[in-house]
C-alpha cells in the first residue's frame, strides 16, 4: 500500500524546475560527478532528514557507477525520533557497498534548549545522566562515543558545541586522508536567506569557481576542505518528487507528521528543542508518545514547551499593531523602545533589518520606499515577500537571530548574545 504522503506527491515532477537549461536532478548528479572527478577524499553529513537522505542515495548511485567509495558522518543527538534512528540504520544497510567509513557519533555535545531558562543548554549522551538517556547507546560497530573515540581526537572536549565539532571533524578527516577533502551538505537555498547568501556570496573561496562550493576557513590556510551543496537549488516539492519517482527510502516520521496535519513545508526534524523546532514539540508527543515520555524526564522544560510553544509565553504572539500606526511606524517604535534600555540590541536588529532590505533591493529592485506595509499572510509566512509587518513582528517576538526574516545563527551573533546576557542579566 502506497503511503498517503507519497501518493499525494506522486505527480510532483522533479524536472519542473529548470536551472541552466537542465532539471535539478540532472544538475545534482552532475555536481556529484564533478566532485568524484576531483576528490578522492569525500564524506557526506547525514541527519536522517529528507534532504540529506536524498543526497546520500543520489551520491551512492553515482559512486556505484564510478566504482568509488565515500564516508558518512551522522551525529546522533540522543533525544531524537526513534523513526530517525531506524531510517539511519536503513540508509547504512542500503549504502554499505559504497561507504568506506560510517562515523556514527554519539558524543556528549552541548545543544540548544529554547524551552527552558533554567537549562538553556543540555548535553546529549552525558555519562553523568546515563540513567536518564532517552535510549540505550547504539551497539553497531561504527558507533563512536566518549569511551572509544580515536586518540587522535585531541581537539574534542565534553560539552563542545555542535558547530565546533563538525568543523574540527572536517579538519581531522582531511588530516587522516592527507589530501583535499570534499564535504557534502544537504542545504537548500530556499529554506532561508542566510543559506541563499551562502550560495551567492561573491567573496567566498570556491572550488574551481563552482558557486555551489565553499572552502572551509580554518586556522591552517594550507588545509583544503571544500563544502559542497548538491541540492542547493531544490525545492521541498523536488525532494518529495525524487523520493516518489526514484523510489528512494525516506524517514517514516514525515508520513506521521503529514497525517497529523503538518504540511510538507512545515515539517522539521532536527533536535526539537531549538528556537524554531520548539513549535513542533506537541507533534513529538503525538507521534512517538513512548519516546516523548523519556524526553520529558531528560530535557528540562520540554513539556512546558509542548503546552506553550505556540502561545505568547514563548514568543508566538498574534498581536496587532497599535491603532493609528502603520507597521513601519510600529517597527521603528519597537526599535526605539529597545534602544532606551539596550542600545546594543537595537543596533543588532537595525543592522540585520538593513541587510534584509538591501537584499530585496539588490535581487528584486524593491527599494525601501516600495516595501509594502503588509502583504499576503501566506507569502509572508513562507518568506516569499517582504513587508514591514514581517519586520515588526520579528522584533516584537524578541527573535534575536531574526529567523523570521531568513537569517540564521552566526558565530558573531552568538558572541554578542553572550555579552548582552552577561551585561543585562
Amino acid at each position: 500500500m502506497v503511503n498517503k504522503l507519497i501518493f499525494l506527491l506522486r505527480k510532483v515532477c522533479i524536472i519542473s524546475k529548470i536551472y541552466l537549461e537542465k532539471d535539478v536532478l540532472t544538475a545534482a548528479k552532475e555536481r556529484f560527478e564533478i566532485i568524484f572527478s576531483h576528490f578522492n577524499s569525500l564524506y557526506l553529513c547525514v541527519s536522517g532528514g529528507k534532504d540529506s537522505s536524498v543526497m546520500l542515495q543520489l551520491c551512492a548511485e553515482i559512486a556505484r557507477k564510478r566504482k568509488r567509495k565515500f564516508s558518512i558522518l551522522f551525529i546522533d543527538l540522543e533525544g531524537q525520533y526513534l523513526a530517525t534512528i531506524e531510517h539511519i540504520e536503513q540508509l547504512r544497510r542500503i549504502t554499505n557497498d559504497v561507504v568506506e567509513n560510517f562515523y556514527w557519533c554519539c558524543m556528549p555535545l552541548s545543544l540548544r534548549n529554547a524551552v527552558s531558562i533554567i537549562q538553556p543548554k543540555w548535553i546529549c549522551w552525558d555519562s553523568d545522566e546515563q540513567k536518564k538517556w532517552v535510549r540505550e547507546m547504539p551497539e553497531n560497530p561504527c558507533v563512536i562515543n566518549e569511551s572509544n573515540y580515536p586518540k587522535s581526537w585531541t581537539w574534542f572536549h565534553k560539552g563542545m558545541e555542535f558547530e565546533e565539532f563538525t568543523i574540527e571533524f572536517s579538519q581531522w578527516f582531511q588530516q587522516q586522508k592527507k589530501e583535499p577533502t570534499a564535504v557534502g551538505i544537504a542545504i537548500r537555498s530556499d529554506e532561508s536567506l542566510n543559506r541563499f547568501n551562502t550560495i551567492i556570496n561573491q567573496t567566498k573561496t570556491t572550488f574551481q569557481n563552482y558557486h555551489w562550493t565553499t572552502k572551509l576557513h580554518t586556522a591552517d590556510p594550507n588545509q583544503k576542505i571544500y563544502q559542497f551543496y548538491p541540492l542547493y537549488d531544490w525545492r521541498t516539492e523536488d525532494i518529495w518528487g525524487a523520493v516518489s519517482q526514484l523510489d528512494l527510502k525516506f524517514n517514516e516520521i514525515y508520513e506521521l507528521m503529514y497525517k497529523n496535519g503538518l504540511g510538507i513545508h512545515q515539517q522539521r526534524l532536527c533536535q526539537p528543542y531549538g528556537d524554531d523546532q520548539r513549535k513542533g514539540l506537541d507533534q513529538f508527543r503525538s507521534l512517538e508518545p513512548e519516546t516523548w515520555e523519556k524526553i520529558v524526564a531528560r530535557v528540562h522544560g520540554v513539556n512546558f514547551g509542548n503546552i506553550y510553544a505556540r502561545t505568547s509565553l514563548l514568543g508566538d504572539m498574534k498581536s496587532e499593531k497599535p491603532a493609528g500606526m502603520t507597521w513601519q511606524q510600529y517597527a521603528v517604535f519597537l526599535l526605539e523602545s529597545i534602544g532606551l534600555y539596550a542600545p546594543e540590541l537595537r543596533d543588532h536588529y537595525y543592522l540585520k533589518i538593513r541587510t534584509f532590505l538591501k537584499w530585496w533591493e539588490k535581487n528584486y529592485d524593491l527599494d525601501v520606499e516600495h516595501i509594502p506595509d503588509e502583504a499576503d499572510r501566506k507569502l509572508e509566512s513562507r518568506g516569499q515577500i517582504p513587508s514591514w509587518r514581517r519586520i515588526a513582528r520579528a522584533v516584537e517576538k524578541n527573535d534575536f537571530w531574526l529567523k523570521r526574516l531568513g537569517f540564521a545563527q552566526t558565530k558573531n551573533g552568538a558572541q554578542l548574545l553572550i555579552k548582552l546576557k552577561a551585561k543585562y542579566h
